[in-house]
């Protein structure tokens, strides 16, 4: 199947290549003056978007330029003195002939040219789709998890596991670095993160061998990072309701003058929400119904989060750049749970009550540090670049649970009492380095390596104070330790022609780890290398409208907990847990896609993975008692097929319509508690409208419209649900803006659905905090010259899998 549907991509390639006739492309020229005080000659480089090198041109004694038969397109200019670069734009948008403002490399800091463009709400660069969360009126307020939840083609289950068009297992990254969570912990860390503080969202479909190996796709949050002269800054405030109040809040500053670039920034967050869950669980055997539990469940979060960065940029000299940033995220929760069950006998009459009060507080703090390096080699734009990262994270969770359990007359039969302490911590070091090369006539090569180490420990310790005096419970109380070590070597080349363009790598990733349970001596160890192929085909068909074809080979490793058998406890009959027996799944994934004047966008793909990880709640018996476990199981495989849709829609010059779609068919093959499934799935799809209304002097409202169908995975069957959210904003002087949002307007967006086993059937509805009005004010302080943005650190291939 792989080999044909590689066949079908490369002949599709083929057959246009060979039978469209050739166009008539009409070209334009990018010309400009450069100042400047020296006498030394001046090489100016010209690449496109993706960075590679166009043309190179020397600047004449009046320090004139141009550059001439350029197609329709973002350019980069680098200007080069005695071999070192002094001189760095951002991209240039050329659609006629162009002359630029005069380039001053007189002054000590060198200020970029600055086209200014209002970026669209969603946009499709380098294949990768955009979320520009700043232009979102309905993020207004709202956190990082928030915007996922709400972003085109997102879905995110009962359980806080998040898929792009049907696909989980995905990497989330801050800056290019993996996130250390997945699941609920996952959850909670992007809920610290405040809305006001991210510049955008990027969703890698089918990364090249550049990038880590890890995940079935990339989520990339960017964070903002001032880009400007002197010294700037911005403050926002936020605050609203839904059931409770929120607040985010955060402050950047930013100052650049000669070789030196300083920035900080914090943000603090204040949320209170809800996740109130309704259950029916029904146990069976051989068909008969045994037992049930209709439960009722409600958890009260409240999120304190501080996340603060400092660091600087020092241009040693014309070809070297020495940077250090040092960052803290820090953020306490607390969850007040209240859960009432009634349980049903085998003839499904009330059998029994009981109720539980839990209180859990969660301490979470990760320091890191990155120290980075940037070698220029050649006028072409060739570069070294080298990252040390050490991340550590330590956490702590004091839970503690009360059950009262009574008969059918109301008499309390028995109490519970339980009590758990755990602190984790994990350190994580990481070396890489990569080189770019460029070429004349199109051809560039990269290569890099990356080494890394992590360890974790995780001490977990229960006491049973059902007796009056608390008393370890060793059938509870476990210490996992996790060792890993990753090596990892890549290569990349690409060529482009006048329509064409290639790109073929191929990446190996040495893995070694460890995984020790104290409690019982068990030790798991694993080692293997794999190798990860990646290529790209783009064609210009015409000079509005190409195609492009991709393929790469994918892992996702079992995330640090997910391996903890630790055992969470939320009730006497609900646990969740990590399976250390979990094998890394291995996905191969093939796109197609179709643009047209580079704003229309259709892509097909199709993926086939291998023992494919997925989050189960399976019913298990328990010292004699039927129990539900939360945990993660390999199943035989996953296949997807699917269609994309970028269509924006300019109705009229006031109104603005986003659209975006997702079409797909996911099917399931593997067996869990018993219950085999084969090519198990269903077809789907999502929907997302964005309506933006300019209303004069500064006003604008926006209408946001997502619908999600019923969808089948593997053993989970959920229901429809959608929503709408409104927003407007007014902007003053272009130094503030003051925005509102109304999200969920109609309280639809909630997960229902159902799991189904051969003896076990649970109904599940969640109701979230989601519908909330907030109120937003920022204000910008500082210059408006615009300046190079600076890099981001290398931890890249491990964060991800720390939670479960």
């Amino acid at each position: 199947m792989i080999r044909l549907f590689s066949c079908i991509f490369i002949g599709i390639l083929i057959f246009f290549s060979t039978l469209l006739p050739a166009q008539d492309i009409q070209r334009f020229s990018l010309s400009g003056t450069i100042k400047s005080d020296g006498t030394q000659s001046l090489v100016i480089s010209l690449f496109d978007a993706e960075n590679t090198l166009i043309k190179t041109e020397t600047a004449d004694r009046q320090g004139q330029f141009r550059f001439s038969a350029l197609k329709v397109g973002r350019y980069q200019l680098k200007v080069y003195r005695n071999g070192s670069e002094v001189y760095h734009s951002e991209n240039i948008p050329v659609t006629e002939n162009k002359m630029l403002p005069v380039i001053d490399l007189t002054v000590k800091s060198i200020e970029e040219v600055t086209i200014t463009k209002t970026r669209t709400f969603i946009e499709r660069q380098e294949g990768k789709m955009i979320l520009n969360v700043e232009n979102s009126i309905s993020a207004t307020g709202s956190s990082a998890f928030e915007i996922l939840e709400k972003a085109p083609g997102v879905s995110v289950d009962n359980n806080d596991n998040i898929s792009l068009h049907g696909k989980g297992n995905l990497l989330v990254q801050i800056d290019g670095k993996n996130t250390p969570m997945t699941g609920s912990d996952l959850a909670g860390y992007l809920r610290g993160i405040p809305s006001a503080s991210i510049d955008k969202i990027e969703f890698v479909t089918n990364p090249s061998s550049k990038y880590d190996a890890e995940g079935s796709s990339i989520i990339n949050i960017r964070l903002k990072k001032e880009q400007k002269k002197g010294t700037n800054g911005t403050v926002s405030i936020s605050a609203g309701t839904g059931k409770y109040i929120k607040t985010n809040n955060t402050v950047s500053i930013n100052h650049r003058s000669g070789k030196v670039n300083a920035f900080a920034n914090y943000g603090f967050v204040d949320r209170i929400f809800y996740n109130h869950l309704l259950l029916n669980r029904n146990f069976y055997k051989n068909s008969q119904f045994k037992k049930a539990f209709i439960q009722d469940n409600f958890l009260k979060f409240g999120i304190t989060g501080h996340m603060a960065r400092i660091g600087m940029d020092y241009d040693l000299n014309n070809k070297n750049i020495l940077g250090f940033s040092v960052g803290l995220v820090a953020n306490n929760v607390k969850i007040d749970g209240n859960t009432s069950s009634l349980t049903l006998g085998s003839n499904q009459l009330p059998e029994s009550t009981f109720g539980t009060i839990s209180k859990t507080r969660n301490h979470f703090a990760n320091p890191s540090l990155n120290l980075n390096h940037k070698y220029s080699l050649d006028s072409l734009g060739s570069e070294l670049t080298t990252d040390f990262d050490y991340i550590n994270y330590s956490n702590g969770s004091l839970q503690n649970f009360e059950t009262r359990n009574y008969n059918l007359s109301g008499s309390l039969d028995r109490l519970d009492i339980l009590k758990g302490d755990m602190k984790g911590k994990l350190n994580i070091f990481s070396l890489k380095s990569d080189l770019t090369k460029n070429f004349k006539y199109g051809w560039k090569l990269e290569s890099g390596i990356k080494i890394s180490f992590v360890k974790s420990d995780n001490d977990l310790k229960f006491f049973d104070g059902s007796s009056g005096v608390f008393v370890s419970d060793p059938t509870k109380t476990n210490h996992f330790i996790y060792e890993e070590n990753i090596n990892a070597v890549y290569g990349n080349a690409s060529k482009k022609w006048e329509r064409l363009k290639m790109i073929a790598g191929l990446r190996m990733e040495n893995t070694n780890i460890k995984g020790m349970q104290l409690a019982n001596n068990q030790i798991n160890k694993r080692n293997y290398t794999q190798v990860f192929p990646s290529a790209v085909l783009a064609y210009n068909i015409t000079d509005k409208s190409s195609m492009e074809i991709s393929l790469s080979r994918r892992i996702t490793r079992p995330s640090y907990n997910q391996l903890n058998p630790f055992r969470f406890y939320f009730d006497p009959t609900t646990s969740k847990a990590g399976n250390p027996d979990l094998i890394p799944e291995t996905m191969m994934n093939y796109e197609l896609t179709y643009s047209l004047n580079n704003k229309y966008f259709a892509t097909l793909n199709y993926s086939r993975t291998s023992d494919h990880i997925i989050n189960v709640v399976k019913p298990v018996v328990e010292n004699g008692q039927n129990i539900a476990i939360q945990t993660f199981e390999n199943i035989s495989s996953a296949s997807h097929y699917g269609l994309s849709l970028i269509v924006p829609v300019k109705v009229m010059r006031w109104w603005d319509i986003s659209n975006t779609a997702s079409f797909y068919y996911a099917s399931f093959t593997g067996n869990v508690s018993g219950s085999q499934i084969t090519n198990q799935g269903n077809f789907t799809f999502s929907i997302n409208s964005i309506h933006n209304f300019k209303l004069g002097n500064g006003f604008t409202a926006e209408v946001t419209g997502n619908y999600h169908a019923r969808e089948i995975q593997a053993y989970v069957y959920a229901r429809p649900y959608g929503f709408l959210s409104i927003g407007a904003q007014k902007k003053f002087n272009n130094k503030s803006v003051l925005k509102f949002s109304f999200a969920d307007v109609f309280f639809t967006s909630n997960p229902r659905g159902q799991f189904a086993y051969n003896d076990y059937l649970e109904n599940f509805t969640v109701k979230r905090d989601s519908r909330v009005v907030m109120l937003s004010y920022t204000y910008n302080f500082g210059s408006s010259k615009n300046l190079q943005l600076r890099k981001t650190g290398g931890a890249d291939d491990l964060k991800e899998r720390i939670g479960s």
